[in-house]
């Protein structure tokens, strides 16, 4: 058991008989009444996220969930087939279960979220930025760069993002998967 003082970041709870990870939490002590903690927390078994406000220093159940290192090998009509990079070991997950899997590339390196007690897949977790090779995209227009103009582009995985007016197809950029946002340019 734990209190919301031990509260952090990918901290994994049972909250309403499911298991949630907290995204983001903030503890406000108000003028008056008693402190509490605004949370939001992902639902490990369908991916919502939801807002939640505990009161401080309640006590809450954890769920001790191990990390492990798995490759994404292809994706087919049993879902999306991953390889543990240690024993070589393939298993199917489902696509509800990855956090961004528009995002997803063969040979890529993910974690896998297990809960610790009966080896249960909870989740699978992208690198917070990768590198995606850009397909299709409008050339910029010259002189329409007042702002922070941006443009729809396609990555190598279909997936659109915004980017800046001065990219152009073949060009690298990084994205951050958890934002589904372009981040900077890559030299290559």
């Amino acid at each position: 058991m734990a209190t919301t003082s031990d509260f952090r970041n990918g901290l994994c709870i049972n909250f309403n008989g499911k298991i949630f990870q907290i995204i983001e939490f903030q503890h406000v002590k108000p003028g008056k009444g008693p402190a509490f903690v605004r949370t939001k927390l992902r639902n490990l078994d369908n991916g919502k996220v939801i807002n939640n406000t505990f009161t401080a220093g309640i006590k809450i159940e954890t769920v001790r969930i191990e990390r492990r290192n798995y490759q994404f090998l292809y994706k087919d009509d049993m879902g999306y087939n991953i390889m543990n990079s240690e024993t070589f070991e393939q298993t199917s997950v489902q696509e509800g279960l990855i956090n961004a899997p528009k995002f997803i590339k063969d040979g890529m390196d993910v974690t896998v979220l297990f809960h610790a007690e009966n080896e249960e897949v909870l989740g699978v977790e992208l690198p917070q930025y990768v590198e995606y090779e850009i397909t299709y995209t409008e050339p910029g227009i010259k002189g329409n760069t007042a702002t922070n103009a941006t443009k729809p582009a396609k990555i190598e995985t279909e997936a659109e993002i915004r980017v800046p007016l001065f990219i152009n197809i073949g060009d690298f950029v990084k994205v951050d998967t958890e934002k589904g946002e372009y981040n900077e340019r890559v030299k290559k």
